[in-house]
């Protein structure tokens, strides 16, 4: 790696018999007073300044020795800075899962490996869902190499992140502070921590590619609002910190697009406004309660357009209405005509949802994009057809049962 100095020299010929050479080399010089976009002094990171709505605020790390070695520039000096703070707080994740063998007798085997960040002194550590899913064991290893088993304590497979912690004792550990994700620009600087390949603590460095994408993870979720970035994400980064130049938490690495399984510069993170959220749900109860409108929805395909003589083209036709539930109390009706299609049975005859709020609802997916920041006992207003005529009603939503998915 090439190194660029910002020092000059300057040579000066004066001819008057004299020649005097002066060499003023400015290492270091320039950009080394203080600086908003870098950690130089240690009020820059404080409990007040990243308190997180956990049971307590999450303890700022204590700052990490550095000295300039005179050959970097002030953003490199910023960089190293935030590395020799933070890279502490990122962790490195291995799993043990089950599998069988042709007696299916089940055997432990090794599972995926990836990254988490340490946001609390406690030993709360977040991560993605992919990481940690259908794993019987966890192990955590820090940076100085001590290993530890984990629990799962949240799931949110819906914007693929998990909460896991160990018990470190009196051990003090590195929490990586939060930010925020609502200010991001497109250009903005950014760096990841985490272990590709098996390579604990590497960083990466990049920028912020683009903003409010939404993408398709491999569980056939659309995860919304997805940070995309530059900076080089490869597997065993998935769970790890996306930083700002200032080492706030801006993102958790979750994936990138690749035809080769490797970076190709493209990668996305689950915005950390997302993980503020729901956190302290999946603390507190293991998992995020949404809301529900109680119905058996079908997707609109032309088949069903067709065999139903539907008004509209897309939408979620009500196959069923729960009874007693918040769609019968609204007065939303459920088909009638019993069809087989493929290996299922559903109604004709029914309503057909084509927004909630401000969402377009043209399939399950959408269904599930519109009740993701809607908690139950809130209400939501719901557009649907009946026969030809568009109708509108309010709905107050329920729990969501448990076992529902997006296929």
């Amino acid at each position: 790696m090439k190194l660029y100095s910002r020092g000059q020299v300057i040579f000066f010929s004066i001819t008057s018999g004299v020649i005097v050479l002066l060499i003023a080399i400015g290492f270091g010089f320039f950009g080394r007073g203080s600086s908003k976009s870098r950690l130089g002094d240690s009020e820059n990171i404080t409990a007040a300044e990243w308190e997180f709505d956990l049971q307590t605020s999450i303890v700022p790390v204590q700052e990490a020795p550095f000295s300039g070695n005179g050959y970097t520039s002030s953003d490199e000096d910023a960089t190293i800075k935030v590395y020799e703070l933070l890279n502490k707080g990122v962790v490195n994740i291995t799993t043990e899962i089950i599998t069988y063998n042709w007696f299916l007798d089940p055997i432990p085997t090794e599972g995926g490996t990836g990254s988490g960040s340490i946001i609390d002194k406690r030993g709360y550590i977040l991560t993605n869902y992919h990481v940690i899913e259908n794993a019987t064991k966890l192990f955590v290893t820090l940076a100085d190499a001590e290993r530890y088993e984990g629990e799962v304590i949240g799931i949110d497979p819906e914007n693929d992140l998990a909460v896991i912690k160990i018990d470190p004792g009196t051990k003090d550990l590195t929490t990586i502070p939060l930010g925020t994700s609502e200010d991001l620009r497109v250009g903005q600087k950014v760096l990841a921590i985490g272990n590709p390949f098996g390579f604990d603590r590497t960083l990466t460095t990049g920028i912020v590619s683009g903003l409010g994408r939404p993408i398709r993870s491999n569980r056939n979720i659309i995860i919304q609002d997805m940070i995309q970035t530059d900076a080089a994400i490869n597997p065993g980064n998935s769970g790890g910190p996306l930083l700002n130049s200032s080492g706030q938490m801006i993102g958790i690495n979750t994936m990138i697009f690749s035809p080769s399984q490797g970076s190709v510069g493209v990668g996305f993170a689950v915005p950390v406004d997302t993980a503020r959220r729901v956190v302290p749900e999946l603390i507190e109860h293991g998992l995020v309660d949404r809301g529900w409108i109680d119905i058996v929805p079908v997707q609109l395909n032309q088949s069903i357009v067709n065999a139903g003589r539907i008004a509209v083209d897309e939408g979620l036709l009500i196959s069923r209405v729960t009874r007693g539930g918040n769609a019968e109390a609204a007065g939303l009706r459920g088909g009638d005509q019993p069809v087989k299609y493929r290996l299922t049975v559903f109604y004709l005859g029914g309503d057909v949802i084509v927004k909630i709020d401000n969402t377009d609802i043209k399939t399950i997916t959408d269904l599930f994009i519109a009740m993701e920041d809607n908690k139950p006992g809130e209400t939501v207003e719901v557009e649907y057809y009946r026969g030809r005529q568009l109708r509108k009603v309010r709905i107050t939503l329920s729990h969501r049962p448990e076992g529902l998915n997006w296929e």
